[in-house]
């Protein structure tokens, strides 16, 4: 069973990414902010980390950047619910600053269960931890959406898709 920690100050989400990654199989642990993540990430083992990157005290950036020192090989998906980058020229690409301090993908909030299960997906393939018999529940899922739906995704560049590292 592939083990994946979520970090995010909202309770609500957590607990939603549970209960969707426990239907696929994933043993899910959740931490409220990046000091109780960094605590369960020294407890145990992990092979996926989501961490939200605006929450009081230590922000996600922080976090982002110890999760990966701690466990670099460990893929981890930023999540937010504030736009990655500015309309304005001038403003930060929070997408831009999460991947550079160790994030392997972006996710903004809200966001759909078959957009994140694709995600995970692609970093546990890549990272070489994939296995399977999760890749094929996985796949279906992110396959579940009609054919127009995905094509019209692709099409616009939504930012709900992912960010690549």
């Amino acid at each position: 069973m592939r083990r994946i920690l979520v970090v995010d100050d909202d309770p609500h989400v957590g607990v939603a990414i549970r209960a969707w990654l426990k239907r696929y199989g994933f043993g899910v642990s959740i931490a409220d902010g990046g000091g109780n993540g960094l605590a369960a990430l020294g407890r145990g083992n992990f092979d996926l980390m989501i961490d939200d990157i605006f929450m009081p005290n230590m922000h996600g950036f922080e976090s982002i950047r110890i999760f990966h020192n701690r466990a670099p090989a460990v893929p981890l998906i930023a999540i937010s619910g504030q736009a990655f980058s500015s309309l304005e020229a001038s403003g930060p690409d929070f997408a831009d600053m999460a991947v550079s301090l160790g994030a392997t993908r972006c996710l903004r909030k809200p966001f759909r269960p078959a957009t994140l299960l694709r995600l995970i997906d692609e970093c546990l393939s890549e990272a070489g931890l994939h296995r399977k018999c999760v890749a094929t529940p996985l796949a279906a899922a992110a396959n579940a959406l009609p054919e127009p739906q995905r094509r019209m995704k692709s099409v616009s560049g939504l930012r709900e898709d992912a960010f690549t590292a």
